[in-house]
């Protein structure tokens, strides 16, 4: 049986894992190069939207792309997938103005969302519940190779070859994850009797709702009283949406997000801890090349090669927990006992991190990543086995959807306390130019002026290390919180 498990695995590996790896590494392969785009396209403060609109694609992505693979096998939708996402790719290299990059980032976010899903749905129906748990480190050590990779590729790329060769470097391995897929075994569909009702009006709904907030919170941050009257009605207008999603579900014949999953506390928990955590994670890591680089002085290729501690110390805490679910049984033990170690680590980066040597400050982030990484495995293989096999493909979707609605909201949320913290420090208009000329207006303004807005951008960037911390400890609650403990 186990080397039946095994066997099963190595076939699926390969084409999994680089799949995972194309949809993983997007987000910090282009961490490193925003403030690059701002520099050409303008607005710092927009161009967290890069980030941001790939991530609402992606998370609208989830819950379609799981409901489809139930019904269509997920093999099939995999080159559809494969496809949509590097469409996304070309049209962010050939983008004349940031509105047409953002609207190429929504095409490959909504193919990189499936691609996540469907692939962590691939590997949960060839394992049984506590086989996962041993192969997930083996997922995790993709998405480490994937977040360990795109920092030094994408700051390097940047430095010598411009931002838009981030994107075009994406294009053959989305041809190489194609060839690969074909290996895959050909499951047969768990719904392939049944005829879908697709949810148009669920969909619809849902990206009224989060498309709203995101824009709000957006507004919001600006701290600008015209914009008051927006914030409201694009608020209202979420939460009515909302509401009316909810209704629209329970009447669906086939939801778009299954209500019943979302009732069930071990379930709905681990969602809400993975979206948490990893809002705190995606975060960090598209704030941190910013901080690194305005704060600290540190160019675009060296910035990347510093998020690699950020990145390794997350997959390795994965790898951890992956094993010990394998090895005990126990599942939330690991996050329920490291993530409260995560949020004091984060608190003290809030305090001592801009006066830290690099070599005290690279640990730190680590231990912090490692923390928080111990939930990544956990969470998969929890709300797989409590939704169970007929229910794989939403579940797998949830967890998607959980991760990606974190990560954006996570961004959103870390971007309006730094910008609204340098707002109210006055250093706005010198924080644009600072990322747009580069070291070179620190030159011009002289010592005295450049240490101190250098002083003044530190003290707002604290929000970024306290904001990941206050996101760690709501997960370290639910993470104790989650019923199913033990599989």
């Amino acid at each position: 049986m186990i080397e039946d498990t095994r066997a099963r695995f190595v076939r699926a590996f390969p084409g999994i894992a680089l799949t995972i790896f194309l949809s993983a590494v997007d987000q910090t392969i282009v961490a490193t190069a925003l403030p690059a785009i701002a520099a050409e396209m303008g607005g710092i403060e927009r161009v967290s939207w890069i980030l941001v609109a790939y991530l609402v694609a992606a998370t609208c992505a989830a819950p379609v792309f799981g409901q489809l693979g139930d019904v269509f096998g997920r093999k099939r939708l995999l080159f559809v997938a494969l496809a949509v996402f590097a469409a996304g790719c070309l049209g962010c290299a050939l983008a004349p103005s940031l509105p047409a990059l953002i609207g190429a980032r929504i095409v490959q976010g909504f193919g990189g969302g499936a691609l996540l899903t469907l692939a962590q749905a691939l590997i949960g129906e060839a394992l049984p519940p506590r086989e996962r748990g041993r192969y997930q480190a083996w997922i995790a050590g993709s998405f480490a190779f994937a977040s360990a990779c795109g920092p030094v590729i994408g700051g390097y790329a940047t430095q010598f070859f411009g931002w838009r060769s981030v994107f075009l470097v994406l294009l053959p391995v989305a041809v190489a994850c194609a060839v690969l897929a074909r290996r895959l075994a050909a499951v047969p569909p768990v719904r392939r009797e049944a005829r879908l009702r697709f949810d148009w009006a669920g969909l619809g709904l849902f990206v009224l709702a989060v498309g709203c907030a995101l824009v709000a919170l957006d507004r919001a941050r600006r701290l600008d009283p015209a914009l008051l009257p927006a914030v409201v009605v694009l608020a209202v207008v979420s939460v009515g949406a909302v509401l009316l999603l909810l209704r629209v579900e329970r009447a669906a014949r086939d939801p778009l997000l299954p209500l019943s999953l979302f009732a069930e506390p071990s379930i709905w928990r681990a969602y809400l801890l993975s979206a948490c955590v990893v809002g705190a994670q995606v975060g960090m890591i598209a704030l941190l090349p910013v901080w690194l680089q305005t704060v600290r002085g540190i160019a675009p290729g060296p910035s990347g090669l510093m998020l690699v501690a950020m990145s390794l110390g997350g997959a390795s805490g994965a790898f951890f927990s992956g094993r010990m679910v394998a090895r005990t049984g126990h599942a939330m033990r690991w996050p329920t006992a490291f993530l409260p170690v995560g949020v004091v680590l984060w608190a003290a980066l809030a305090l001592v991190a801009a006066d830290l040597p690099l070599a005290g400050f690279l640990p730190l982030l680590a231990a912090a990543a490692f923390c928080s990484g111990t939930s990544y495995p956990v969470v998969q293989v929890t709300a797989q086995a409590a939704a169970g096999r007929e229910r794989l493909g939403a579940a797998s979707a949830g967890v998607a959807f959980s991760r990606n609605i974190g990560a954006a909201t996570g961004t959103a949320v870390v971007a309006a306390v730094v910008f609204m913290a340098v707002s109210a420090t006055g250093s706005g208009a010198a924080f644009q130019r600072l990322v747009t000329e580069g070291p070179g207006y620190l030159a011009a303004l002289g010592p005295e002026a450049a240490a101190a807005l250098r002083s003044e951008l530190a003290e707002a960037f604290r929000g970024l290390f306290a904001t990941a911390a206050v996101l760690t400890a709501v997960g370290a609650v639910l993470a104790w919180r989650v019923p199913l403990r033990r599989f």
